[in-house]
């Protein structure tokens, strides 16, 4: 049976029909720089067979949760140029990809598609990919803009994990909000779609002027999704929750 677990912000628990466990962008921390977690404290999951990581942004590739994840049986997939970052964490294997490949992991086949985001890990660092995913008709979104070529997902996507916000109170660039998300529903026709990216962590010291940014997205994104993809089902998880398909 195939299963989705979210874990909160942009990590997800992948479960494909043929027993793979693939874990996505695992920030689970209760605290990352200056992010306070809000939502329940969430442990690694184990084992899994590999870590699928979009992007190098800090609330997407963090050190110290990749650490605790690690293993000789653990596989990490991650960008091109971004292998120096889990140097020495434990893994049994790393791979850089890039949009087109197709890498095998245990029993299943991970393809790996574009994402539109701009991803340096520090500001003068060097601009790298920014990637999603799709296993067993599940497309892990990663961080991404809206953009018309996600059409070219379409009959391939049952599921999708899509980002509907952030971290704070507002959105940087290359940033889905819940009516862009909801549009790239109406693109890529999926069955169902799972909001993530939202209502897990915010700044210190802004949880009383804006805590209803950690509940009010995925609200919006329902009410998008509902008026501009209403063949896809909308399943609203709570950080912890697992969707059976």
């Amino acid at each position: 049976m195939r299963r989705i677990t979210w874990l909160g912000h942009a990590t997800v628990l992948i479960e494909t029909g043929d027993g793979t466990r693939l874990l996505t962008d695992p920030v689970l921390r209760g605290r990352v720089a200056h992010l306070r977690r809000h939502a329940p404290p969430a442990a690694p999951p184990e084992p899994v067979d590999a870590v699928l990581v979009s992007h190098v942004h800090h609330d997407h590739l963090d050190r110290p949760t990749l650490k605790r994840i690690a293993g000789a049986r653990t596989r990490v997939v991650l960008p091109r140029g971004a292998a120096g970052l889990v140097r020495g964490l434990g893994f049994g294997a790393v791979a850089e990809v890039a949009a087109g490949d197709r890498p095998r992991i245990a029993g299943a086949e991970v393809a790996v598609v574009p994402a539109w985001h701009p991803a340096r890990r520090w500001p003068r660092s060097p601009q790298l990919d920014a990637l999603g995913f799709v296993v067993d008709g599940i497309w892990f979104a990663g961080d991404t803009d809206l953009d018309e070529r996600m059409a070219q997902l379409r009959g391939t996507v049952e599921v999708a994990l899509v980002p509907i916000w952030g971290w704070g109170p507002s959105l940087g660039p290359g940033h889905l909000d819940p009516e862009g998300a909801a549009r790239a529903l109406a693109l890529v026709e999926p069955a169902v779609a799972v909001p993530i990216h939202w209502g897990t962590y915010l700044p210190y010291g802004l949880h009383r002027r804006h805590g209803g940014v950690l509940r009010e997205p995925a609200d919006r994104f329902a009410r998008h999704a509902a008026r501009l993809a209403p063949r896809t089902r909308v399943e609203l998880l709570e950080p912890g929750g697992t969707l059976a398909l």
